[in-house]
This record gives C-alpha cells, sequence and structure tokens, in this order.
C-alpha cells in the first residue's frame, strides 16, 4: 500500500503518528507547530527571534534513516547538553537548525538541507513560517468558576490548572495579527491521499493547524480521506478530566466546517463507545476502537498497532472496532494488558 499522507501535528504526538505512517507509506510528509515558547525551544526563540525547532526536530528525527550515517545523526540531533551552562538543556539539533536558520533563511530550506543529514524518508514542513503564539480563554482560575481568564503563550495554555475553553492563534504581530500558512504545507494538503489529525497535545499541538486560515481551508477542501487519532489517557493541565469524546467536541467547536472519514481510539481508553460513536458521527467520522498502546505503557502508542489501524479504517467505513473481531481484540488486549486510562 502506498499513498500521499500527511501528518499535522508536534511533539511526541507528531513523533507517533510519523513512527507509524512510515510503516505503511514512503510519501509522507509532517506539518509541525510552531508556537512552542518552553525549554530550549523558547530560549532559541527569544533570544534569536527564530522558529521554535524543537517539534521540527523531533519530526525530523521520526523520519530518519536506518543507515548508519543516519542513524549516527539522528541520535546526536537529540542529544541535550548537560551542566549549567550556556548550553544546558538545548539539544544539539535545536542550535543545528538554529544555525541553519540564521545562514538560510528560509525554514523550508533549513528544513530540507537537515533532512539530507538525517537521510529523512519524505519532508518535515512548518505550519508557518514565523513563530506564533496561542492564546486561550479559560475557566477554574477563580473561586467562581464561570470567570474567564485569558493566558498567553504555549506553556502557560498546556500547564493551566484550569479549564481551556477555547484557544486563538496570533501572528509575530501579537493578538489580532493572523496567522499565515506555509504554502508548501498547504500545498501538501490539498495534494494528500490521507491526512491524519492527532495524537498530541489537543489545544497546543493538534487545533493550531484548524486556526490557520489557509489550511484550515485546505483541510476543508482537501479530497484526501481525513483521520483524527485520539489520545491514550488526558494530559494533565491541559486536557486534565476530559473524556476521548469531548475531544472531538472542542475540535469541532472550533473548525465546525470540518469534515472528517475516520476517528481511531484505543478500546481500552473508551469507556463508553456509544458516545464517542455519537461525536465522531457528529464530525462525519466512522469510530474504530482497537488496541492501539504500548503493552505496559498505556501512555504511549504502538507504531505498528497505529499503522494497522489506520490501515483499516483507510480501507472503508468500519464498524466500532476498526474491522477486527471482537474476539481478536480481546485476545489482543490480554496480550498486550493494560487498564483502561479513562476510567
Amino acid at each position: 500500500m502506498s499513498f500521499r499522507a500527511v501528518a499535522l501535528g508536534g511533539g511526541h504526538g507528531l513523533h507517533a503518528t510519523l513512527t507509524a505512517l512510515r510503516r505503511v507509506t514512503d510519501d509522507l510528509t509532517a506539518v509541525v507547530t510552531v508556537a512552542d515558547d518552553g525549554g530550549s525551544s523558547g530560549r532559541l526563540r527569544r533570544e534569536l527571534g527564530l522558529l521554535p525547532p524543537g517539534d521540527l526536530r523531533k519530526a525530523m528525527v521520526a523520519l530518519a534513516g536506518a543507515d548508519e550515517s543516519s542513524a549516527l545523526w539522528s541520535t546526536l540531533f537529540q542529544h541535550r547538553f548537560g551542566g549549567t551552562g550556556a548550553l544546558a538543556g538545548h539539544a544539539v539539533g535545536n542550535l543545528v537548525l538554529a544555525g541553519l536558520f540564521e545562514q538560510l533563511g528560509d525554514p523550508v530550506a533549513v528544513l530540507r538541507e537537515a533532512g539530507r543529514l538525517l537521510g529523512v524518508r519524505g519532508r518535515v514542513l512548518p505550519m508557518c513560517t514565523e513563530p506564533l503564539s496561542i492564546e486561550a480563554d479559560v475557566t477554574g482560575l477563580d473561586d467562581d468558576a464561570d470567570v474567564v481568564r485569558r493566558i498567553r503563550g504555549q506553556v502557560a495554555v498546556a500547564t493551566t490548572p484550569g479549564r481551556v475553553q477555547r484557544i486563538r492563534l496570533n501572528g509575530p504581530g501579537g493578538p489580532g495579527e493572523a496567522p499565515r500558512g506555509c504554502p508548501e504545507a498547504v500545498e501538501a494538503v490539498l495534494a494528500a491521499d490521507v491526512v491524519v489529525l492527532g495524537p498530541g497535545s489537543w489545544f497546543t499541538s493538534v487545533l493550531p493547524h484548524l486556526l490557520v486560515p489557509e489550511l484550515h481551508d485546505a483541510l476543508v477542501r482537501t479530497s484526501a480521506r481525513k483521520v483524527v487519532v485520539l489520545n491514550l489517557v488526558p494530559q494533565p493541565g491541559e486536557t486534565d478530566g476530559f473524556s476521548p469524546e469531548l475531544h472531538l467536541d472542542v475540535l469541532r467547536a472550533h473548525a465546525p466546517a470540518l469534515r472528517v472519514d475516520a476517528v481511531i481510539a484505543d478500546v481500552d481508553a473508551v469507556p463508553v463507545p456509544d458516545r464517542l460513536r455519537r461525536a465522531a458521527a457528529a464530525l462525519g467520522a466512522a469510530a474504530h476502537l482497537a488496541p492501539i498502546a504500548v503493552a505496559g505503557a498505556p501512555d504511549r502508542h504502538d507504531p505498528t498497532a497505529l499503522a494497522s489501524s489506520i490501515t483499516r479504517a483507510l480501507a472503508g467505513p468500519g464498524d466500532e472496532t476498526g474491522g477486527a473481531s471482537s474476539t481478536t481484540l480481546q485476545e489482543d488486549r490480554t496480550s498486550r494488558g493494560g487498564e483502561a486510562p479513562w476510567r
């Protein structure tokens, strides 16, 4: 099976999707969020005014070649400096990308050149070619639980103890400036056979793609089959207490015009399948439930299992179990182990 696939997201969630998709296709493009303002990426962004490189780096490593040279560069890109000096906490790959940004200027060219070092199969593209900022309306931060506060910044949104109601994206000019999509990313979505959204930090890695006008329009217009992959567990802070179906309700609230073909979730992570099926149907999608978590690590997607679930979802509308029999699912659950993290 070979098809043109585009995966949208950021961080570890996008890494999981890319690792799965590369098992079933070589024509693969990652479209990565660029709003990170924490850690090494945040420091480089503030000091140099560049795109935050961390999520771009992780996507490149996920698509790196398997030969000896590529493996060495991939390991080096992930290496972080220790100690307490100026380099402490920086990933080598972040610094390499930052240097290339200053040398070449064009982020797409930067990622193309870095991809050659890692023997990347496919492409890595930024969602936008300029760094963005996220702001959110949050409740639950005051004694009056209905009071809405506005917080700004990816880290602040991801770690808020309140409940995120809605997010917005701002361009480099600040509030009121709409972000501009990377043209190559927009073209990739329009030309794709398959587009995969999620898993990942829902408000700071997944939904931002839908708030870039050009990308939103491309996702609505593309003839590609669109697949949403849900998280295995709620994220402390950002989606603490969210049910699987609430993730879909939030997605629909931020992009009501978006129609989806399939929603994939771990069968042990969905306590009430009927609710998820209804939430998926509201997006135009069929729900596909299967055991897709790593045995003994219920917060990590199994790349091979996820690849199989995506393949089954693309084969056509399935039943609740994504085309597998209930007996097979039960046997798979038993062999993998693990309890439902949503319960």
